[in-house]
């Protein structure tokens, strides 16, 4: 089937909301960082599939039951948007909850998996969520529960980026899958530590990883675009990845220092270049964070670990080797964010208060590490997802590469055990839509990728 044909299977939409178990404190607020007021235009969209024997015997009452506690660590998850007196916006805990939202699909799990076509898997099975623009009315998370014909479910998750990076995302739900399957929380979540970068030299601050946009008004936080935006992804297995670096890094220093990650973004970078006609990009952003910071799970949300990287090419990027471009990448990195954030974005945000509006993931080529997300952490009844992926919505008009975490065993049985290895990494692409077709077209005839 087509994806508008699939995307249609979904109906019989209820919508409802889930609060905290118990009532936080009067006054509580969440102070938003310039981190923070640089991610308010953008979205963390994950989706979940589980077949029949996980969440067979669950009730919606079942599946909302946990989340009633889980909530109890997430005050601001609960929280609402508001305004301070000079315009700053800020979270105030007042535990409006978060929104759940059930429907049916008159398809099966495996028959959306087996898909070509993937960009209706967001668009369908995750609440499409937007901030404003009354903010005091907009809940900050939706949850989507939808049931498939076979007795599958997916869960779609749908976090607003303001308030913590999909690290933070992905350990909120999977909290809300140990309380479901009996597992006691932790009797508080820890502080991170944020990031704390060198400064960047004078040579990169021309280069910023935001972008400004023009003023959206009636706190609407979502950015328009220029040209058609599309989702998709495509696995690669470690096969393909062992593969791709034999041939890329043939020499033995580069493959020891050049990460499967750096290997992927260089291949997607020069393609990209090539569809463009050499026209650039010429500046990439890279998103992650050090092993010095790398996330746990039981922390407050949060996006002080995001570590904001910039990659510059002085030369072709479509005519360079591609072993050019990953020792580039590998080597020539340079983090910009100084305490959150790039000491010249920081000056943005600052100065804009708060009411200024950016874009982060796509003011430039994005390419963000998520290989380190427990994605596969979700537990239902001792199952973990068949599959899982991530996307991000309100991307700027160059695009967004994620590498996540590949189910194990080819199936995702048992990918959230203590122990299980990832086969491969699943990539996930927001890009423009001519764009995205041919870069698909290059990866199937270089590296049999589709």
């Amino acid at each position: 089937m087509g994806s508008e044909n699939m995307g249609s299977l979904v109906s019989n939409f209820k919508l409802s909301s889930v609060v905290p178990a118990t009532v936080t404190g009067e006054n509580k607020v969440h102070e938003l960082t310039h981190m923070d007021l640089a991610m308010k235009l953008h979205y963390i969209q994950g989706v979940y599939f589980f077949r029949r024997e996980a969440v067979e015997g669950l009730s919606i009452l079942n599946l909302k039951e946990p989340m009633f506690q889980c909530l109890d660590h997430y005050s601001t998850v609960s929280g609402r948007v508001r305004r301070s007196e000079t315009g700053r916006p800020f979270i105030k805990c007042n535990d409006s909850g978060v929104r759940i939202v059930e429907a049916d699909c008159d398809a099966t799990i495996e028959e959306f998996l087996a898909m070509k076509d993937h960009s209706c898997f967001h668009g369908s099975l995750v609440y499409n969520q937007v901030l404003g623009p009354d903010l005091a009315f907009s809940p900050l998370v939706i949850i989507q529960f939808t049931r498939f014909k076979c007795g599958g479910m997916t869960l779609g998750l749908s976090w607003a980026h303001v308030l913590g990076d999909a690290f933070s995302a992905s350990a909120f739900i999977n909290m809300w899958g140990q309380i479901l399957s009996g597992q006691m929380p932790p009797k508080s979540l820890q502080t991170p530590n944020p990031v704390k970068a060198k400064f960047p030299p004078p040579s990169c601050e021309k280069s910023d990883s935001m972008k400004r946009v023009d003023p959206l008004g009636d706190d609407h936080w979502l950015t328009a675009n220029d040209c058609n935006m599309e989702t998709d992804y495509f696995p690669v297995t470690a096969k393909q990845l062992e593969h791709m670096v034999t041939n890329i890094c043939a020499d033995d220093k580069l493959a020891a220092k050049t990460s499967h990650f750096e290997v992927l973004s260089a291949v997607i970078w020069k393609y990209i270049s090539e569809t463009r006609e050499d026209l650039g990009p010429r500046i990439v952003t890279v998103c992650t964070s050090t092993s010095h910071h790398r996330p746990r799970e039981n922390e407050y949300p949060t996006n002080g670990r995001m570590v904001l990287s910039m990659v510059e090419a002085d030369f072709s990027v479509a005519k360079a080797d591609v072993s050019a471009v990953a020792e580039l990448i590998s080597q020539k990195i340079v983090e910009i964010n100084n305490n959150n954030i790039g000491s010249v974005d920081e000056e943005m945000v600052e100065k804009g208060n708060g009411e200024a509006d950016f874009i982060t993931y796509g003011a430039n080529l994005t390419f963000v590490n998520l290989e380190e997300t427990n994605i596969y952490g979700l537990e239902l009844k001792g199952h973990w997802p068949v599959f899982a992926n991530y996307t991000i919505n309100g991307v700027g008009d160059e695009g967004v590469v994620l590498v996540l975490p590949g189910p194990t065993n080819g199936k995702g049985e048992g990918g959230g055990h203590v122990g299980a290895v990832a086969d491969g990494v699943t990539v996930s692409m927001v890009l423009p839509k001519n764009q995205l077709a041919l870069l698909k077209s290059k990866l199937e005839r270089d590296w049999n990728i589709v």
